[in-house]
């Protein structure tokens, strides 16, 4: 069985005040984790891939194309955002103007990849808030051969254009992923969640599997637990989990931030297989 080849793995969290035009006059509160983040794309883009496929948390497990965007109009920001810049340059106005349906999270890692200046081809996977551990595994495996799928856990034609070479046994094409995803909303107070004293420690342990690349401790966070404390990461996370677990060989982790500024939990890693460059 051929695998398309996983060459390095980025995290980060998607908070809309990341976009300095939407925190507005906040925005320097978040210099850190903005510069936290844009070291994790580019080390993920020093890695070499040929393509990026970014997966966070959206209303439901569904797949999106280069044609797709996602908008920041609700946070007062008309602003569209293609999920590659190359092909919104050669769409008509019709199919420019459709509906945003890329998620948040998305949203985010799509404004990152801009950002970073990349050109690269990228496709994208929402997961759904309560996607089973098992069907999260099951959706990384698929990433780099669809042949790993078990049909009883996902359908594997849900992944669409997304796994690309893959599907015709191709591994040429050198794979990076982007996952978006935020940690407990429970810290403090006033935390969109309140206060949840399970928070902290779920948060540590977050931190520690994205620290060691340990994707067993990814993929063993409680489903129940991570929805109560709206931690929007977990599914993302599990993905993620299940593609290094597929890819094979030890990875390495670096956790460049931790912390939960607004009583919500923002963690940034990088992992990369043992013996990369770093």
């Amino acid at each position: 069985m051929t695998l398309v080849p996983l060459v390095a793995a980025a995290v980060c969290p998607h908070p809309p005040l990341l976009v300095p035009e939407v925190a507005g006059a906040a925005s320097a509160e978040l210099d850190e984790l903005r510069a936290a983040c844009a070291g994790a794309v580019a080390r993920l883009l020093a890695a070499e891939p040929d393509r990026i496929v970014m997966i966070g948390c959206g209303p439901a497990t569904a797949t999106f194309g280069a044609a797709e965007h996602g908008s920041f109009h609700r946070y007062g920001i008309h602003r569209r955002v293609p999920l590659s810049p190359a092909d919104a340059g050669d769409r008509t106005d019709a199919a420019a103007a459709g509906p945003a349906r890329l998620p948040l999270s998305l949203t985010i890692g799509a404004w990152l990849l801009d950002r970073a200046g990349t050109a690269l081809p990228r496709s994208a996977v929402a997961v759904a808030a309560d996607e089973p551990a098992a069907r999260c595994a099951a959706l990384g495996a698929g990433l780099l051969n669809p042949d790993l799928f078990n049909p009883e856990l996902l359908n594997a034609d849900r992944l669409g254009s997304v796994t690309g070479n893959a599907s015709g046994g191709d591994a040429s094409g050198r794979l990076g992923l982007l996952v978006l995803g935020d940690g407990s909303a429970c810290r403090v107070e006033w935390s969109p969640g309140y206060d949840d004293p399970r928070a902290e420690p779920y948060d540590q342990a977050v931190a520690r599997a994205l620290a060691g690349a340990d994707p067993a401790a990814l993929g063993a966070l409680d489903v129940e637990l991570s929805a109560g404390l709206k931690a929007t990461g977990r599914a993302p996370w599990q993905v993620l989990a299940g593609a290094v677990r597929a890819a094979g060989g030890p990875w390495r982790g670096e956790l460049a931030y931790a912390a939960a500024p607004y009583g919500v939990t923002y963690l940034v890693a990088s992992w990369a297989p043992t013996g990369a460059a770093r």
